[in-house]
């Protein structure tokens, strides 16, 4: 006689799968681990849409980032075009700031943020998602209280800034703001 496995243990098999299944398969499990669509740590694709990323908005210390986001030429604006922003959130080693947002008809975007924590030997660092039809890049601009820095690869691939290549940093120590533009 074949030994055959219980009805109960059936059922009890099929509800750890699908506890498994739902677990796995829920967006913030998913991208808690790792996400392949980014090459910086941290992406969050269910960011909100806000431009004002503080936890507080009368304490701590603040950052205003604008900029404009043009062509591959550096030359024409490119409205309608989607960024996101995300850093590590301040005093924490996780990535709690996130936010979607998009440029207007002059291909200026801004946001206000909590000055961003650092990782143990680097600058602080916001990472930037800017997506135009069916092109997509990824930056990152570095800040420190003395000014705001590029990456040699951000150099590298929008050169063609010329005047507007590098990010202008102003303003007090708990109250800064840059301009950081970008070509895509």
């Amino acid at each position: 006689m074949k030994n055959l496995p219980s009805r109960r243990l059936f059922l009890r098999n099929t509800a750890i799968a699908a506890t498994g299944l739902a677990l796995f398969s829920s967006p913030t499990f998913a991208t808690s681990f790792t996400n392949t669509e980014s090459p910086f740590d941290g992406y969050n694709p269910y960011a909100k849409e806000t431009t004002d990323l503080r936890t507080s908005s009368l304490f701590g210390k603040h950052l205003s980032v604008k900029g404009i986001i043009f062509d591959k030429t550096g030359t024409f604006p490119l409205s309608n075009t989607s960024i996101e922003v995300w850093h590590l959130s301040p005093n924490s080693n996780t990535y709690k700031h996130h936010a979607k947002l998009k440029t207007n008809t002059n291909g200026e975007y801004n946001f206000v943020t909590d000055f961003p924590n650092k990782e143990k030997g680097k600058m602080s660092r916001i990472y930037f998602k800017v997506s135009n039809n069916s092109k997509t890049y990824f930056t990152e601009l570095l800040i420190n209280d003395f000014g705001a820095n590029i990456t040699g690869k951000h150099w590298e691939e929008n050169i063609q800034l010329k005047d507007n290549l590098f990010p202008i940093k102003k303003g007090a120590k708990n109250n800064s703001s840059v301009v950081f533009n970008i070509s895509i």
